[in-house]
């Protein structure tokens, strides 16, 4: 079957194609923007990728055309589909009729850290000989492809709340019907398709309906909007986990769910914590201890850790094993990659487009950067490209996310809801907007010295802005 996927290099849509092209089809695929990391693995495997959409295409007529959510009615594409009559679906409604029937689904829901909790689960399973199938939103370290069949029951997925399409408005994750599912988080986000946090929350609800019985929800430990959700209706036994929380308070948890999961932190910046298992067994109320010493930052990604580790724990993974995979974790593509050093400069690559997630990143550095023998300063280079960020929702919020940098630099979008004069005005790190990626790049040519880390934050390409700067520090006099 020749399969035609329209807006295949997003993130979700290019793991599809991996699926589809393992099931044996022919695949090809459109978008309006092609760019690494996702296009080099795409065409890595064969598949045939175009730019931009047009007519041509979809000449000779594929046999089905999947159509991502990122496209709309207008759109040249779709509107030829429609006309023609072609056989057409949504990326989450093929995957869950041909790839996750009969599976045991571990789903990665919330609003922060799905891609990277959903690497860590997957690579834990595989590093058990579970040999789990899993379908990332992003390229992964541990990983040759962002997706796989995997050859067992075991089927990881990042289960997005994003609406499946310009047809089905429904987020994608009510799809998926996991049995073991993580809600690691739930923020405001997708301003552009949800009117407020509660149209949110009903997203999640929906999911929460379609956990069975003798599944599994797993969740943080005091998150009062995920709390609200559950509370709507639950049907599944759940387990928590937490960071540094009293012992006590562990093992009632654990006395009234069985199981609590604690992260015990040796050092601020997350590079060190035991995993704790607490429950009501026969050698007491701690179940298990196990140290991670990783080279992954963060309070963020250790909670996401714990996450993982208790989903594994549900699928049959034990403590030690989780812990001993996860030490040889290696990250995700996109989230704090060191691109390159160029004269003492380090330059990174980060995903983060919410105030939180951006805020969390930068703490993580900002913590492991005071550790180190030297000076460095923290330099925070920001797209606000994401619709949510464009519509200037989160502009009270952008002021505190970007405090743990020594110096922030804004690109501004050409529309923008953001009033940018008054988020510099009320910045109390120095901070800086360009309208251009050529005048960020000259300008922190001109500032930047040895000993600074420099964190790129976009989840598009930002007009390659990366190897930009590289090239322009490595020529600076």
């Amino acid at each position: 079957m020749h399969i035609h996927i329209l807006g295949i290099c997003g993130t979700f849509m290019g793991s599809l194609a991996v699926i589809a092209k393992q099931l044996g089809h022919q695949v090809s695929g459109s978008d309006k923007n092609v760019y690494p990391p996702m296009s080099t693995q795409l065409e890595g495997l064969g598949i045939d990728l175009m730019e931009g959409y047009h007519h041509s295409h979809l000449q000779p007529e594929p046999d089905l055309v999947i159509i991502g959510n990122a496209l709309s009615r207008g759109n040249s594409a779709v509107e030829y589909v429609l006309n023609k009559g072609l056989v057409y679906t949504s990326g989450p409604q093929w995957l869950a009729q041909f790839v996750l029937r009969d599976r045991w689904v571990l789903g990665v829901a919330g609003t922060h850290g799905k891609t990277t909790t959903s690497a860590m689960l997957a690579w834990i399973l595989e590093y058990a000989g579970a040999r789990p199938g899993y379908l990332i939103g992003g390229v992964t370290n541990n990983f040759e492809q962002s997706a796989t069949l995997g050859e067992s029951s075991f089927f990881v997925v990042e289960a997005d709340e994003y609406d499946t399409a310009f047809f089905d408005k429904r987020s994608k994750f009510v799809h998926y019907r996991p049995r073991s599912a993580i809600l690691n988080n739930l923020e405001f986000d997708h301003a552009d398709i949800f009117e407020d946090l509660a149209a949110i929350e009903k997203q999640f609800h929906h999911l929460i309906r379609t956990v069975p019985g003798n599944g599994l929800i797993i969740t943080p430990y005091q998150d009062s909007t995920l709390e609200a959700v559950l509370a709507q209706g639950c049907w599944t036994s759940r387990q928590q986990f937490g960071l540094d929380v009293p012992e006590e308070v562990c093992n009632l948890l654990a006395a009234n769910g069985g199981v609590f999961w604690n992260a015990e932190m040796a050092c601020s910046h997350g590079a060190e914590f035991e995993v704790v298992k607490y429950g009501q067994g026969s050698t007491g109320q701690v179940l298990g201890r196990s140290l991670i010493q990783w080279q992954i930052s963060g309070r963020h990604n250790v909670k996401n850790a714990m996450a993982a580790i208790a989903a594994a724990h549900h699928a049959g993974i034990d403590v030690a094993t989780a812990t001993a995979a996860l030490r040889e974790f290696k990250g995700v593509k996109r989230r704090m990659e060191l691109l390159g050093k160029v004269e003492g400069v380090h330059v990174y690559d980060d995903f983060a487009h919410h105030p939180t997630a951006i805020e969390t990143t930068l703490e993580g550095m900002a913590a492991k950067l005071k550790s180190a023998p030297e000076h460095s300063r923290l330099i925070a280079v920001i797209e606000p490209r994401s619709n949510t960020m464009k519509l200037g929702v989160h502009q009270e919020d952008l002021v505190n996310a970007c405090q743990a940098a020594d110096m922030i630099v804004w690109q501004k979008p050409e529309k923008s809801g953001i009033d940018f004069q008054k988020l510099l005005a009320d910045s109390a790190t120095p901070a800086y907007a360009f309208d251009r990626v050529e005048d960020i790049v000259r300008y922190l040519e001109e500032s930047s010295m040895p000993g600074d880390h420099i964190v790129v934050m976009s989840n598009g390409g930002f007009d390659g802005i990366h190897q930009k700067l590289l090239q322009a520090l490595s020529y600076s006099p």
